[in-house]
């Protein structure tokens, strides 16, 4: 079996740099992903805006040319996957890797339709496969849902957002604008500033005319098939009738996988080691990348923060040769 110089696994934009960076090096890699071509970013909702500037988003230097002040989900999938064609990187599509073992000094890969041989293996796997479970009674309802993509399905429907972030805002105030009954249960005692500047006093002002009713301090603790119950700021038990509920509770890595293939997980947020000079773990030649290297802390790294993960990890993988 060909044995590969690096394994990169995952296809967002940070491992599509690494495999960028690997072949302006002449490394032999191979890209492994489960969905689509930055399959996180398909997910995203359809009209969602980035926070940051387009050539913040960049990666290998190649221009990201946007319209708007503020990219979106499509032309963010325009870039990325136009890179993915343009030069021609070396992905599997479709492909789940399920385990990665080292015999010796050679990872083996086991995927859902193959296996592989490399000296190198990059995990940059992201962190929206996950939902963050708020582990109450009705959770698994089919009216739950911890996606959001657009607000027609919630027309004239009474809607539970809850949550306080950019997520949580954006289905309130779109779900609002198409006539849903929305009512927003967040844990703080105000919406959250991380929220983007645009949008943040769009929410206040909304909620200070009633037209969006907001319950500050809340915590929502069972759902039924035509209601949801939560406790108020004043501890007391509330019942409300409801249609759908938006849990816009956050995501998390796949602790999971990491574990079982030896990475150690610190902490209460699960942060997996790695070292800040190379991003190599615990495991020799095993490295991390992107936003999975803030472990539940999923607000540490970004893709402006982290592009900066291939050109370190492939120089040290140079430099080790």
């Amino acid at each position: 079996m060909e044995i590969l110089d690096l394994l990169i696994v995952g296809a967002g934009p940070i491992g599509l740099n690494c495999g960028l960076e690997a072949g302006r090096n002449n490394l032999q890699y191979l890209i492994i992903e489960k969905g689509t071509i930055v399959n996180s970013l398909y997910n995203y909702p359809l009209y969602m805006k980035f926070f940051s500037t387009a050539e913040k988003l960049e990666i290998a230097g190649i221009p990201f040319i946007s319209t708007a002040p503020k990219p979106g989900r499509q032309e963010a999938l325009e870039y990325y996957q136009g890179i993915a064609r343009q030069r021609n990187l070396n992905i599997n599509l479709y492909e789940k890797v399920l385990n990665v073992t080292k015999n010796n000094d050679i990872f083996e890969v086991e995927t859902s339709k193959s296996k592989y041989l490399a000296k190198k293996v990059i995990v940059s796997t992201g962190f929206y496969d996950i939902p963050n479970l708020m582990n109450i009674p009705g959770e698994a309802l089919p009216k739950v849902k911890h996606y959001y993509t657009e607000p027609y399905p919630y027309a004239k429907q009474k809607i539970v957002v809850i949550g306080s972030s950019n997520s949580a805002v954006d289905a309130a105030l779109e779900t609002y604008r198409k006539g849903a009954e929305v009512t927003m249960l967040i844990r703080h005692s105000e919406i959250s500033k991380s929220v983007k500047y645009w949008v943040k006093p769009d929410i206040e002002n909304r909620i200070a005319e009633g037209n969006i009713t907001a319950h500050f301090r809340s915590e929502l603790l069972e759902i039924t098939k035509n209601s949801v119950i939560f406790k108020d700021k004043d501890s007391e038990v509330h019942e409300i009738e409801n249609d759908f509920v938006l849990a816009m509770t956050g995501y998390l890595p796949d602790f999971n996988f990491l574990k079982n293939i030896g990475i150690d997980l610190q902490g209460d947020c699960l942060n997996p080691f790695y070292h800040p000079e190379t991003m190599e773990t615990n495991i020799p030649n095993l490295y991390l990348a992107g936003v999975v290297c803030g472990g539940k802390d999923t607000h540490l790294w970004f893709i402006e923060n982290s592009r900066i993960h291939a050109e370190m990890i492939v120089k040290n993988i140079i430099s080790s040769r």
